[in-house]
């Protein structure tokens, strides 16, 4: 079985290190991209030729008819990253190739740093440290334990039903919008489905887990916006562009809310932007999938798909074309 990593050079040696090269190198024969920089499709269609398997990862273009036809006998594309709409093309799936991505590897430190979020806001540690190095010591009025509140949840993808696992580690009641989860899958994640207005207006905290599509763009518009409690805490580790900036931006500037923002729209937001200023706000620049060495997560996903893939078993990361409407 030939292997073909196509990323550059840079970008495999981030996400792939010497202990997954070696499971790999244990499951077929290893060629990898020495190259530089993301690969064009010329460099793409000499690197696949014969190949079974593939490998891509962020950087890398399309896999078009003209680079799928020097490998007539490609059967999988694992892709060591979260979107596969980058990469794909109708032709892998009219040639029968099938396709996955790491989008759990990466939703598990998207949940985890949302995590981070709701225990710190809740504790105000981003008031009391700045405050504290001050040289005070209190107030602790408006600290909240994570318990007893109600946590909303919007999407129930990869990193959305990670974080609803990670919160029912703790004594709070989680609201989950998601119109393509029935009641009882909600249910059984640990959570009670309803509609976005009413997660909106009863939750302490609110998650952002959603896809960026047409019909989520600035879901969270002002009338959204207004609905939800005094001092509430908004985190969106999912993109920039489910909320509309300026109605979120205007609420801040009432003092009602607290926003953990790891996505803007667009990125980086403006030098100027109120976000940067607003003492309200903790931003942070995408960093809640895998920035380090939590990229060995994805590499580990990618490799386990594979060793599932060789077995027979069914494949975690894998994306059909019928679900490319609704995927991020």
């Amino acid at each position: 079985m030939k292997i073909v990593l196509l990323q550059g050079k840079e970008q495999r040696e981030r996400i792939f290190r010497s202990n997954h090269m070696e499971q790999l190198r244990m499951l077929g024969d290893v060629v990898v991209n020495d190259q530089p920089g993301p690969p064009d499709e010329s460099r793409l269609a000499s690197l696949i030729k014969g190949a079974d398997i593939a490998i891509t990862s962020w950087g890398c273009t399309p896999l078009t008819g003209n680079v799928l036809e020097q490998a007539p006998g490609l059967k999988l594309v694992l892709h060591a990253a979260g979107t596969v709409k980058p990469i794909v093309t109708p032709e892998l799936w009219e040639r029968g190739i099938r396709v996955t991505n790491a989008t759990e590897a990466l939703g598990k430190g998207v949940a985890e740093t949302a995590l981070g979020f709701t225990i710190v806001s809740l504790k105000d540690m981003w008031r009391l440290s700045k405050q504290t190095r001050g040289g005070a010591w209190g107030p602790v009025s408006g600290v909240q334990e994570l318990y007893g509140i109600t946590a909303g949840v919007i999407g129930a993808g990869k990193a959305g039903s990670h974080y609803i696992k990670l919160m029912r580690n703790f004594d709070v009641r989680i609201l989950l919008y998601d119109p393509f989860v029935s009641q009882e899958k909600a249910r059984e994640m640990g959570a009670v489905k309803a509609e976005l207005e009413e997660v909106l207006a009863q939750s302490e905290v609110v998650s952002i887990h959603a896809p960026s599509l047409p019909e989520t763009y600035r879901m969270l518009n002002a009338e959204r916006l207004a609905l939800m409690k005094d001092r509430a805490i908004l985190i969106n580790t999912a993109r920039g562009s489910l909320i509309d900036e300026a109605a979120l931006v205007a609420e801040l500037e009432k003092g009602r809310l607290f926003a953990c923002l790891d996505v803007t729209d667009p990125e980086p937001p403006a030098p100027d932007h109120p976000f940067r200023t607003l003492p309200n706000v903790v931003l942070t620049p995408h960093i809640a999938g895998a920035v380090n060495n939590g990229l060995q997560r994805i590499a580990q996903a990618v490799i386990d798909d594979l060793r599932a893939y060789t077995e027979g078993r069914p494949l975690r990361g894998e994306v059909l074309a019928e679900q490319m409407s609704v995927l991020a």
